[in-house]
């Protein structure tokens, strides 16, 4: 559990622009509050924020698909709001990829329900010991504490297509990038996709190279999601509003413009130091989250991201 909490403490404090919802402290011999807000998208699609990454709900004929899950100990506050707004069950999960703020609520589904993921997330979910992000050593497994409940039921390689006309969702892989597991949710007839936190929000991601992820090859694999031609509009990882294709062939620039940077601090003779000490995003991508200078605990923050998806890049670049 540990493992779970540290991660979405890092990935939380890691994108900066998502601004977390400031509540009030309660006091301390009670737990604070865990409160989903809800966007409609469709008539049938809704975006569920907070307790970890953004969650999806796709309505469907037959009962509810959810795109990821949250932290541990919301996946009961998920059924609960899904309530308020079907009385159809929850039939479905597709978890993006294999973080905890993305999957643990998994546990806290009926087991009746199919979890979906591309193979290598099983993999990865799977793992006896697994070391996530940023983390430094092993950590403990939810799944195996919990009976392998909440794992992978079906798993997919390029493509899946699950149900038919109003109802089809297509699953996409194009290659490793945040980890090497992303699987990209299209609900086919709403031209809406959910990217996990292959783009997370407008700022550097998590490169885990613990899970198959990469930094030079990142870029290129938004790319391609980028240009599937049914989507207008994007969900990510953890942004407070939805985006589009164009965002994300941006954030492909961004990334690239990044490894750029940090194989060109190599070539020259340079360290990792000195690009976590140099790297300023370019004024190009406004919008793009910076640490608040007179924020100490931010400006910590986005340096070990820096320093960390830099050693990624470093690491692959020969």
């Amino acid at each position: 559990m540990k493992r779970l909490v540290v991660l979405g403490t890092l990935v939380a404090a890691g994108a900066l622009s998502i601004g977390l919802a400031a509540f009030q402290q309660p006091p301390a011999d009670q737990p604070a509050p865990k409160v989903i807000e809800v966007d409609k998208l469709k008539d049938n699609l809704f975006v569920l924020k907070g307790g970890g990454g953004n969650t999806a709900a796709f309505i469907t004929a037959n009962g509810v698909v959810v795109v990821d899950t949250k932290l541990p100990g919301w996946g009961q506050p998920l059924l609960d709001k899904i309530k308020t707004l079907t009385d159809k069950p929850v039939t479905t999960i597709i978890n993006t990829h294999t973080h905890g703020d993305h999957v643990s609520g998994n546990v806290e589904f009926p087991a009746t329900v199919d979890v979906i993921t591309h193979e290598n997330t099983k993999k990865y979910m799977d793992q006896a010991n697994p070391v996530y992000g940023l983390q430094t050593g092993p950590q403990t497994n939810l799944f195996k504490e919990s009976g392998g409940r909440g794992l992978p039921k079906r798993t997919f390689k390029d493509k899946m297509t699950l149900g038919r006309g109003a109802d089809q969702i297509d699953l996409h892989y194009f290659g490793p990038a945040h980890t090497g597991g992303d699987a990209f949710v299209i609900f086919t007839a709403l031209r809406v996709m959910h990217v996990g936190d292959t783009m997370p929000t407008r700022s550097l991601p998590i490169m885990d190279k613990n899970n198959g992820g990469t930094g030079v090859g990142y870029a290129e694999t938004i790319a391609k999601a980028s240009r599937v031609t049914n989507v207008d509009t994007i969900i990510n990882g953890h942004n407070a509003t939805t985006t589009t294709p164009a965002d994300l062939r941006l954030y492909s620039e961004f990334i690239a413009d990044f490894v750029k940077f940090v194989q060109d601090a190599k070539k020259a003779g340079k360290t990792v130091d000195d690009v976590v000490a140099a790297w300023k995003t370019p004024a190009k991508y406004t919008g793009y989250s910076a640490p608040d200078p007179a924020n100490a605990e931010q400006v910590r923050t986005a340096e070990a991201r820096v320093r960390a998806d830099a050693q990624v890049i470093w690491d692959e670049t020969k």
